[in-house]
């Protein structure tokens, strides 16, 4: 068996080895599902023995791959760590995927710009955390923000995460439908509504999941996700061609047209953590920590309203909201 075996095969097979699908695995290591088949034989062929056992329906480990696995991921942690405590010292700049412009990743990371000028911080606009979640475990993001329940136990099992804010749920509607005229909107107005929910792109799929849970039982329709939709001003005029509203955050961006009204009865709330990859260490990192905590303490970000509703997943992840239910 070789001694320098290459840790990105490491990741193909702990990623196989976690999802028992190459599909998925694939698609979390953001590779064609080909290029992983390949690492897979070339990992097998250095190791001189078989990993999995596959047939047309499941994916299982071999015995060798589950003696093997438990020491690829302490290989894969001390990788990662080496790779965060060298970009530390080298000053690299930090990635940091803020969703939107107007996101509440967005205010963190402006309040870490004007803590730390120093430290150079590159944003990135991938709408949504499962999608930054494969390019974090992927190197090519270190940092995002979004509702981690959404993810699969496996990617959270390669990342650390703080919630920082319990985001109200709004309804985005078009400011000639009935209801634009309320300063709130209970719920089950809704009943017989069909609302877009994947804000802008069919990547956003732990956004999705939340209005699933959301509208279970509720008689509100979920519109298919398109595709990405580039730009706010495509991404408004789909919406209104299709006559929808849109289920969106109190942070949100503004469209020609249409109003943003909070829900309420119960009053909806959406997780937002910062998310980081396992084992990273990088100034920018803690000033992003000092600035998160500063404007949740000014903003009362984690003190939400009476009568607040979590989804099932959220609230075994992360413990009810205080004053939820």
């Amino acid at each position: 068996m070789p001694h320098d075996t290459d840790p990105r095969l490491l990741r193909a097979f702990t990623a196989v080895a976690e999802e028992l699908h190459f599909t998925r695995a694939a698609a979390r290591l953001l590779v064609a599902q080909q290029a992983l088949s390949r690492d897979i034989r070339r990992l097998e062929r250095e190791w001189d023995t078989a990993l999995f056992t596959r047939s047309t329906r499941q994916v299982a480990l071999t015995a060798d791959a589950q003696r093997l696995l438990p020491y690829a991921r302490r290989v894969l942690a001390a990788h990662d760590e080496l790779a965060g405590a060298l970009g530390a010292g080298l000053g690299r700049p930090l990635v940091v995927d803020v969703a939107a412009p107007v996101a509440t990743g967005h205010r963190v990371l402006a309040a870490a710009r004007r803590a730390a000028p120093e430290v150079e911080f590159v944003a990135r606009f991938h709408s949504g955390l499962a999608r930054a979640a494969a390019e974090i475990a992927a190197g090519r993001v270190d940092v995002s923000f979004g509702r981690v329940a959404g993810l699969s136990p496996a990617v959270r099992a390669g990342l650390e995460q703080r919630l920082i804010r319990w985001e109200r749920v709004a309804v985005l509607l078009p400011e000639e439908h009935p209801l634009a005229a309320c300063s709130e909107v209970p719920l089950a107005a809704l009943a017989g509504e069909t609302l877009y929910a994947a804000a802008g792109n069919d990547e956003t799929t732990e956004w999705t999941d939340y209005a699933r849970s959301l509208f279970a039982g509720r008689g509100v329709g979920l519109a298919a996700p398109f595709p990405k939709l580039e730009g706010d001003a495509e991404f408004g005029r789909v919406v209104r061609k299709q006559g929808w509203s849109v289920l969106a955050s109190e942070e949100f961006v503004g469209l020609s047209g249409m109003v943003l009204r909070p829900l309420t009865d119960p009053v909806p709330l959406a997780p937002v953590s910062m998310v980081w990859r396992r084992g990273l260490r990088h100034p920018g990192l803690d000033t992003l920590h000092t600035a998160a905590g500063s404007l949740a303490e000014a903003g009362g970000w984690l003190r939400p309203p009476a009568g607040a509703w979590l989804p099932d997943a959220d609230r075994r992840l992360l413990g009810p909201a205080p004053g939820g239910r």
